[in-house]
């Protein structure tokens, strides 16, 4: 079992910045990675960022590319997003989520998600 609780959303202008966090508690050897993802009303859920817990590579989703950068702190268990240059269209419930892999008699992943935090940018 995975607990994952965000906190850093809010309300800021066009342009500003924020900065997301994520911390995991449980099972967390288990978590192979973890992301963010967004979902906007009547849109859908939609990756932002990942980032796995062992060699730390990165994917974004294009829209964000340049100005959202997903950062990890292993030892503390907790995944970062900073948001710069934020637009309105970036408005949406961010939600942390991690994967985790158990092995047993066979493979299963697992994804745990947060409560979500709302992220609203005005114009």
């Amino acid at each position: 079992q995975v607990q994952l609780v965000e906190s850093g959303g809010g309300l800021v202008q066009a342009g500003g910045s924020l900065r997301l966090s994520c911390v995991a508690s449980g099972s967390i050897s288990s978590i192979n990675a973890m992301g963010w993802y967004r979902q906007a009303p009547g849109k859908q859920r939609e990756l932002v960022a990942t980032i796995k817990t062992s060699g730390g590579s990165t994917k974004y989703v294009d829209s964000v590319k340049g100005r959202f950068t997903i950062s990890r702190d292993n030892a503390k268990s907790t995944v970062y997003l900073q948001m710069n240059s934020l637009k309105p269209e970036d408005t949406a419930v961010y939600y942390c989520n991690a994967q985790s892999i158990v092995v047993l008699f066979t493979t299963r992943q697992y994804d745990y998600w947060g409560q979500g935090t709302q992220v609203t940018v005005s114009s």
